[in-house]
């Protein structure tokens, strides 16, 4: 069983019907028990870091997600989601997040072309890095996947394992052991996005 952690921040809908459409068994839940009976654990997330990061800690769902994926549990970041898994970010301030990708999230702003429109919104190429990573398995370089943030990660070259080229290389997409994060959405990617979601509920089987 698969939970998607509600903790009020997330396109949870969209997401539902994608983990569905695979054969997914999977619970929108914000229920620590059930987080700690799943098999797997998906993170979701839009809006703004400190924001999440203050409802995913009054939720009491912050340290549940560092436990679980402590003891080796697949977890999955997506979009904001994926930027939570950082140590830090400076979106609008400075927050800590869950720590369990070394790296930082900082704005486009200042970083891509200023022609480049911000957000990065739409449709780009996956790049691999080290690999190809198991949760594309399924897939092949250069398939695309939608994107929408104005932020994005850095310092994470030791967990990354897929850029997007938007005027420089843009991390797409990390992991480390266990740990997943997708800065694009799986669930709004087609089959594409289907294909990494289905991979990433076979880890571990």
């Amino acid at each position: 069983m698969l939970a998607v952690i509600d903790y009020g921040v997330g396109n949870l809908f969209s997401l539902q019907c994608s983990l569905k459409k695979i054969g997914a068994e999977a619970i929108v839940t914000d229920d620590e028990n059930i987080i700690k009976a799943a098999d797997r654990i998906i993170l979701p997330g839009v809006g703004a870091f400190g924001d999440a990061v203050k409802k995913l800690r009054e939720s009491g769902l912050f340290d549940v997600v560092i436990e679980e994926a402590q003891k080796g549990k697949p977890l999955m970041g997506i979009c904001l989601g994926m930027q939570m898994l950082f140590d830090k970010s400076y979106e609008y301030g400075e927050y800590e997040g869950l720590g369990l990708i070394e790296g930082e999230i900082v704005p486009l702003k200042g970083e891509i072309p200023r022609e480049l429109d911000i957000p990065h919104m739409g449709w780009n190429a996956l790049n691999f890095h080290n690999g190809k990573n198991e949760i594309f398995k399924y897939i092949n370089e250069g398939d695309c996947v939608y994107f929408v943030h104005s932020f994005f990660g850095v310092g994470c070259e030791s967990s990354l394992i897929a850029t997007a080229e938007y005027g420089i290389p843009v991390t797409a997409a990390v992991a480390k052991g266990n740990i997943f994060g997708c800065q694009f959405h799986p669930e709004k990617s087609g089959e594409t996005g289907l294909k990494i979601l289905k991979a990433f509920c076979e880890i571990g089987e």
